[in-house]
């Protein structure tokens, strides 16, 4: 790690080398979804090589601080889902629901019917799993303006979907 802080591009390969098997099976085991883990492994190793001047071996392991990382990552994407979840169940993304085909249709085509802009961001949120500031950067907007078209698609989504999923 020290290495790697210095500027050696080499170490973090080691490093990776080293640690992306039991950061793997760590979130594995926490989660049991095999892509959500491989997504938050990467994350990880990206968030270190943002941070990697903010480990101190005085505070602890390498191997401590990137699980920390890992695990960091993995709970803020598990708090949003949940969010997601009790705010608007049918929005949960469409390939880890056990929603029928025709569900999942009504939901797409409620999608396809918002705004454009509208549709963007909600897209970026629900299916990309993006947090709203990095919404905000990739859409070149504040973070207010990704809040209230969030708010509205979800308000038109709601009554767009309400009949489809309340007759059944």
């Amino acid at each position: 790690m020290n290495a790697y802080q210095k500027g050696d591009d080499e170490a973090f390969n080691q490093l990776y080398q080293q640690l992306y098997k039991p950061l793997y099976s760590f979130l594995f085991r926490y989660t049991g979804e095999e892509q959500l883990s491989v997504d938050i492994v990467q994350d990880t190793f990206e968030q270190l090589q943002k941070k990697r001047h903010d480990f101190d071996a005085q505070k602890g392991m390498v191997k401590s601080y990137i699980f920390q990382i890992g695990y960091r990552l993995l709970m803020n994407k598990l708090n949003r889902r949940k969010k997601l979840r009790s705010f608007f169940p049918f929005l949960v993304p469409i390939q880890t629901t056990s929603f029928s085909a025709d569900d999942k249709l009504a939901v797409q085509q409620a999608i396809a019917k918002l705004p454009e802009k509208q549709r963007g961001v909600i897209l970026l949120a629900y299916y990309h799993d993006l947090p709203q500031e990095d919404i905000a950067k990739i859409l070149e907007i504040p973070v207010g303006t990704v809040k209230s078209r969030l708010h509205q698609a979800l308000k038109r989504l709601k009554e767009e979907l309400k009949e489809d999923f309340h007759a059944k």
